[in-house]
């Protein structure tokens, strides 16, 4: 009975768009279970969020295998920099030592917001892009200009 609702609160904090969740894992297990309950608009929410072609995230979600995986390569892409197929060669390099050791090895330095970003989950899936991260609302306040 406590499986059931947990999936259901799961699936009611997927529902919502631009969710951002308490934690990385806790983030990633809601993208999977947003994507494993509609593949398509997977494919169609992150090529839309991250500027991508629909055929480029299947291909990546096949290499990688899980829809999470698939949505922190383009997201540590953008974050980054650098192209999918970078993030990718990483990701196979680097599997299993964490997202914390592939961004470090994609440039983002630890201490930048960046990857406070990442380590804490204050990532956005379904959102405008670049919500959630980078030069997107709040960040700055305080800078002199």
């Amino acid at each position: 009975m406590v499986r059931i609702l947990l999936a259901v609160l799961v699936l009611m904090l997927a529902a919502l768009p631009g969710v951002a969740a308490a934690s990385l894992d806790t983030f990633l297990s809601s993208v999977n279970v947003q994507a494993r309950v509609d593949l398509p608009g997977f494919h169609a929410t992150v090529s839309a969020q991250f500027g991508v072609p629909i055929p480029q995230v299947q291909a990546v979600l096949h290499t990688v295998g899980s829809p999470a995986d698939a949505f922190m390569v383009f997201q540590l892409g953008q974050m980054s920099h650098r192209p999918p197929e970078t993030v990718v060669q990483t990701y196979k390099t680097h599997k299993g030592k964490g997202w914390g050791v592939i961004a470090k090895e994609l440039g983002i330095k630890p201490g930048s917001q960046e990857f406070h970003a990442l380590k804490s989950g204050d990532l956005v899936y379904g959102g405008a892009p670049n919500e959630g991260h980078g030069k997107g609302k709040g960040n700055g306040k305080g800078r002199k200009k």
